[in-house]
């Protein structure tokens, strides 16, 4: 399943620093700097520590466009040392629930309750990992060869830590999202949506899989994430895909099917795209109670500290949100050469909740827990994996929008925190990615991919038992 496929563009934060170079130095100094930091990859956008960009989208008041100067500034992970650990709000608990991963970007609960972990990372060049030493990107993001595998945790004695590990299926190609549905395990690869025979308490992957439909990906794929979900009765998946780029500077050729949340059969047929204009959705999740589709959705850079908000929104079916042309609505993002009637820039659908700018807001799981702390028991649980274009760092938590009657109902507010260390020297412990709910009320898993560990929060009836 590899592609021979080159990946030389894959992340915003490489372009992203040639574009905020070329600002800033002369003509044979940006050349020689771009050219030496060919494609550095890193995976970030960021929200921030409490300023602008949160809450309902209607009420956020946005700044000018560079009001302030976009600022290549990495966070410095440090790690868990000894038995650090992030904070939750009381009634809950946070230990580590497994450790010595690769990478761990998702986690999927399978229906015998074991957990898959998703374990990808963005390829890198020996040019590229010099460019990431130069700007600094090395000590926020992992350098390590990507592993392109699914490992398999289950917790055979009921004691809520796995006891079992196993390389469950490898030599997937960036994976990112996964799905079982009857007798079918669906991995969604950067460039591809295959399907395995499955089983349920299949320790390893066995039978040939069958490629279902390719997806965009090419030589510009600066976002390569592909998540997957299904519909309530499994007649339908939905497959997110990320632009190739900021904000179509490379051409729209290069964004055919991307920005886009795709519908497809399970078995591959009738592939459509289900809703558009939405740069970077990566997270998504179905309202409880309804049944209406949600997603997470990274916004554009190097418009300053404080555009463009990541947010969290409804999909609508048929729905245009905005990118590249304009943000946040109908605000213009006047880098881009508008070439759309006016009309259809006045239907771009207003995303319902702000999530700070540049905050990499990737996660998303919903909560219908009765188990939790009242505050808690309904509501998006987002996972932000933190900044790279803000001159204060921003992000780097788990945040929580209430939602009654299948709507949000209040703001987002913090939840479990405790991954920023020194936000004046911008150090950070780890950058959080997925969040999934474990089933009976038990919690959820956050991972964390820079320090290879996946965090489990639970309340006090649920506390995992070390040995």
């Amino acid at each position: 399943m590899k592609s021979t496929t080159s990946y030389d563009n894959t992340n915003a934060p490489f372009y992203a620093s040639c574009e905020y170079l070329s600002n800033k130095a002369g003509r044979v100094v940006k050349l020689a700097l771009c050219v030496l930091l060919s494609c550095v990859l890193i995976q970030s956008y960021c929200q921030e520590q409490g300023t602008k960009g949160h809450g309902n989208a209607d009420t956020i008041a946005l700044p000018k466009p560079h009001a302030t100067k976009s600022k290549m500034n990495f966070s410095k992970v440090q790690g868990w040392e000894n038995g650090r650990k992030p904070t939750a709000p009381n009634g809950f608990t946070v230990e580590q629930f497994a450790g010595g991963l690769q990478n761990p970007r998702t986690t999927y609960v399978t229906p015998n309750g074991d957990i898959l972990v998703v374990e990808s990372n963005t390829p890198h060049s020996f040019l590229e990992k010099i460019g990431a030493a130069i700007i600094g990107a090395n000590k926020s993001n992992s350098m390590k060869k990507s592993a392109d595998r699914i490992t398999l945790l289950r917790d055979t004695n009921g004691d809520g830590t796995p006891d079992v590990r196993q390389i469950f299926l490898e030599g997937l190609n960036l994976p990112f999202g996964v799905l079982v549905l009857k007798d079918w395990l669906y991995v969604a690869n950067t460039d591809a949506l295959w399907r395995f025979p499955y089983r349920s308490g299949d320790l390893k992957i066995t039978g040939k899989g069958e490629k279902l439909v390719d997806l965009p990906a090419g030589k510009n794929n600066q976002h390569w994430t592909r998540n997957i979900i299904a519909n309530k009765d499994g007649s339908k998946i939905y497959i997110a895909v990320g632009s190739g780029s900021n904000a179509a500077e490379d051409g729209f050729e290069e964004e055919l099917l991307k920005a886009s949340i795709l519908e497809v059969n399970p078995d591959g047929t009738g592939m459509r795209t289900y809703a558009s204009g939405l740069r970077n959705p990566v997270g998504m999740g179905w309202a409880p109670g309804t049944n209406t589709l949600w997603t997470v959705v990274n916004e554009r850079d190097l418009l300053g500290d404080d555009l463009v908000p990541d947010y969290l929104t409804s999909v609508k079916e048929g729905g245009f949100y905005g990118w590249p042309y304009s943000y946040f609505g109908t605000n213009r993002d006047e880098r881009v050469k508008d070439d759309r009637p006016a009309s259809a820039l006045k239907e771009t659908v207003v995303p319902d909740v702000g999530l700070g700018s540049h905050t990499a807001s990737l996660g998303l799981t919903f909560v219908d827990n009765s188990k939790f702390p009242s505050k808690y028991r309904e509501g998006a649980i987002i996972a932000q994996h933190g900044s790279w274009n803000r001159s204060t760092l921003s992000g780097y938590k788990v945040m929580f929008v209430p939602f009654r009657n299948g709507k949000p109902s209040g703001p987002p507010e913090d939840f479990i925190t405790g991954f920023m260390a020194d936000i004046t020297k911008d150090k950070v412990y780890g950058r959080p990615v997925g969040v999934t709910l474990l089933p009976e009320g038990k919690g959820f898993l956050i991972t964390d991919d820079v320090n290879n560990v996946i965090w489990k929060v639970g309340t006090h009836e649920n506390r995992v038992v070390k040995r």
